[in-house]
């Protein structure tokens, strides 16, 4: 496929994943929902070797959504302890790789025996620079944003701040990504072409990458070529 003349050899900065087919690829195979998640955990491993390799230095994962409560209660606490097993199994590996954990999202919702793990997580490997990874868990791009309108009216009520102080950046400062930059790069699998209610504000000016593939066969050469798209684009944010 031919290529717009651009500038843009970097890497991006940020990358952002819709981790979507977990369920579609067991179904496909005749096996629980279940099976599809544990598989699509190791296709996590392979993007964050690729996210280091390439450069990237902060890479979130849409790991569990505010609407993925709906689903079986079979499937959420399976899902709850293959996030419990992840975490007990990965923080070794990712203090040697120096790769930093965070979490976003409403993670109150959690149970409180994961919500203990990630916080002991998150602690761990607090000091670590080679690659940041974001957890969305319980997450929602409207309720974030509706959070941040309600901080905004009770620091106004409190008198903290006038209606000129309410910029763009200073909403950005009450998300729950305030102390990173908006990703350069959405990718999302499965085909699908939505945002489904993910970092809705932060997507503004993002470039998006749809891989056809379902998550659980989403690899390392699958991200390469999604930063390759990428550095292939010329970025313009709504200019000429």
């Amino acid at each position: 496929m031919a290529k717009f003349p651009t500038e843009n050899t970097q890497s991006p900065r940020h990358v952002a994943i819709i981790m979507d087919g977990n369920g579609r690829w067991a179904q496909k195979r005749g096996l629980p929902r279940l099976a599809g998640h544990e598989q699509g955990a190791k296709s996590i491993r392979a993007c964050v070797e690729a996210a280091i390799e390439s450069g990237v230095e902060i890479l979130t994962l849409y790991a569990f959504s505010s609407e993925n409560w709906k689903r079986p209660a079979v499937e959420v606490a399976g899902l709850m302890k293959l996030l419990e097993r992840f975490l007990d199994e990965k923080v070794r590996e990712m203090k040697k790789e120096g790769v930093r954990l965070q979490a976003i999202g409403r993670l109150q919702e959690l149970p409180v025996s994961c919500q203990r793990k990630l916080s002991d997580a998150i602690a761990e490997t607090a000091t670590n620079t080679r690659l940041t990874v974001i957890l969305a868990l319980s997450y929602s791009g409207r309720a974030e944003i509706v959070e941040a309108v309600k901080q905004i009216v009770r620091e106004a009520r409190e008198g903290k701040l006038s209606e000129d102080e309410i910029t763009q950046e200073f909403f950005s400062s009450r998300l729950d990504t305030r102390d990173h930059p908006d990703p350069d790069l959405l990718i999302r699998t499965s085909g699908e072409m939505r945002v489904s209610n993910f970092l809705l504000w932060q997507l503004s000016y993002t470039e998006i990458h749809v891989a056809d593939c379902l998550w659980p066969d989403f690899g390392k050469a699958e991200f390469l070529s999604a930063i390759e798209d990428y550095q292939g684009r010329s970025r313009r944010y709504g200019g000429i």
